[in-house]
C-alpha cells in the first residue's frame, strides 16, 4: 500500500507543476492593465511604470515563473497587488469559510445520496424509485443561486417565528462572541508559525466552538451554516443518488449475485453485504470529484449567504488582476484536488485490492 500512494504522489507532481505554470501564464495574458485595475483609471503613465517594476510585471514571463516557483518552494506564495497584505494571510482569512462549506455540504449529500440510491436500486421500477429520480432530476437541474434564495426566503422569512426559523446570510449572529484559541488557551505570547496555526484554526467556527465549549456559538455558528450546505450540497446529493442507483443495479446483474440468490440468501443481505461494496467504486469517485470542486469555492452561493470564503475573493481577484492572489489561491485549490484524488485512489485500493498492483 505505501508504494501504491508513493507512486500516486509522485505521478501528482507534474500535474501540480503544469497547474502552477497555465494559471501563471494565462493570467498575465488576459487583457487589461493590473496597474489600473488596481489604482484606478486615474492612475499615470509615469506611476503604473513603476507599479508593473516594482512588481516584476516587466520582465518575461518565463522568468517570472522561475522566479514565482522558487518563492513557493520557500513558503512565500507573494504578497496582493490589490491589497498589499500576503497572500497567505487572505488565504487563512477565506478557506475556512469554504472548507466548513464544503465539508458539511458533502456531509449532507453522501449521507442522504448513497441511501437514496440504495432505496432507489432495492425497489427498482416502484412508485419509490421514479419518485427518487424526479427529486434527482429536481436537484441537479434547479440553479444554486436560485435554491439559495428560495431557501432562504422559506426559513427565514416565511418561518420567521417559528422554530423552524434559520439565518439568511454571515457565520455569527450579532452579539455571539467566539474567543480566539491563542485567548481561550492562555497561547497569546505565541509567535511565528504556531501563532498562524491557531489564528487558521480560529477562524473554523464550529471547530472554535467546539473545542472552547461555547455552546451557544456552535448552535449558532452550525445554524448559519445549514441553509448553505444545503444549497450549495443538493447537487451533489442528486449526483451520488443517480450513480449509486445506477452502479448498484449493474452490480445486482452480474453472475456471483444471482448465485447469492440461488444459495437462498435473503435480498436484503445480497444488496447490502455481496453488492453494494463493489457499486461503491464509482460513488467514491463522484463523492472525490464533487468534493474538490466545492473546495475550489461555490461563488454563487457565497454571495446569496454572504460568506467571504474561496469563491467570492478568486472572483474578485480575477476582476482586479489581482494576479498573486489568484495564483495563491488556484495553487491551493490545485493541492485540495490532489490530495483528494489520492485519497480515492487509496479507497479505491481498499475497496478493491487489485487495484493496488495496477
Amino acid at each position: 500500500m505505501i508504494q501504491y500512494i508513493t507512486r500516486r504522489v509522485l505521478s501528482s507532481l507534474p500535474v501540480l507543476l503544469g497547474v502552477l505554470f497555465v494559471t501563471f501564464t494565462l493570467a498575465r495574458l488576459l487583457p487589461g492593465d493590473p496597474c489600473r485595475a488596481v489604482l484606478g483609471e486615474r492612475a499615470t503613465d509615469q506611476v503604473c511604470d513603476a507599479f508593473i517594476k516594482r512588481n516584476g510585471l516587466d520582465r518575461p514571463i518565463p522568468v517570472q515563473f522561475g522566479i514565482y516557483l522558487k518563492d513557493v518552494l520557500s513558503g512565500d506564495l507573494g504578497t496582493s497587488l490589490r491589497q498589499g497584505r500576503p497572500a497567505t494571510v487572505i488565504l487563512a482569512e477565506r478557506l475556512p469559510v469554504t472548507i466548513e462549506l464544503a465539508f458539511f455540504a458533502m456531509c449532507f449529500a453522501t449521507l442522504a445520496g448513497v441511501p437514496l440510491g440504495i432505496i432507489s436500486a432495492y425497489r427498482h421500477n416502484s412508485p419509490t424509485d421514479v419518485g427518487t429520480m424526479i427529486f434527482a432530476n429536481m436537484g441537479v437541474s434547479t440553479p444554486v443561486f436560485v435554491l439559495g434564495l428560495l431557501l432562504a426566503y422559506t426559513f427565514a422569512v416565511l418561518f420567521k417565528d417559528t422554530p423552524l426559523w434559520l439565518p439568511p446570510s454571515g457565520r455569527l449572529s450579532s452579539g455571539i462572541e467566539l474567543p480566539h484559541l491563542a485567548v481561550a488557551w492562555g497561547l497569546e505570547n505565541l509567535s511565528g508559525t504556531p501563532a498562524a496555526l491557531l489564528e487558521f484554526l480560529s477562524r473554523f467556527y464550529i471547530f472554535t466552538a467546539l473545542v472552547t465549549a461555547k455552546w451557544d456559538a456552535l448552535a449558532d455558528a452550525a445554524k448559519h451554516m445549514i441553509l448553505p450546505a444545503l444549497a450549495v450540497g443538493t447537487i451533489p446529493l442528486a449526483i451520488v443518488a443517480r450513480m449509486t442507483r445506477s452502479s448498484l443495479l449493474d452490480v445486482l446483474s452480474l453472475d456471483y449475485i444471482r448465485t447469492a440468490h440461488a444459495k437462498g440468501l435473503e435480498r436484503r443481505t445480497v444488496v447490502l453485504k455481496h453488492g453494494l461494496r463493489n457499486a461503491l467504486l464509482p460513488v467514491v469517485t463522484i463523492i472525490g470529484l464533487s468534493l474538490g470542486g466545492l473546495l475550489s469555492g461555490a461563488v454563487l452561493t457565497e454571495t446569496v449567504f454572504n460568506l467571504p470564503g474561496v469563491g467570492r475573493t478568486l472572483f474578485e481577484s480575477i476582476t482586479a488582476r489581482d494576479y498573486t492572489v489568484v495564483q495563491a489561491f488556484t495553487l491551493v485549490i490545485a493541492v485540495f484536488y490532489l490530495t483528494v484524488n489520492l485519497v480515492v485512489d487509496v479507497l479505491y485500493a481498499f475497496l478493491d485490492p487489485r487495484i493496488r498492483l495496477s
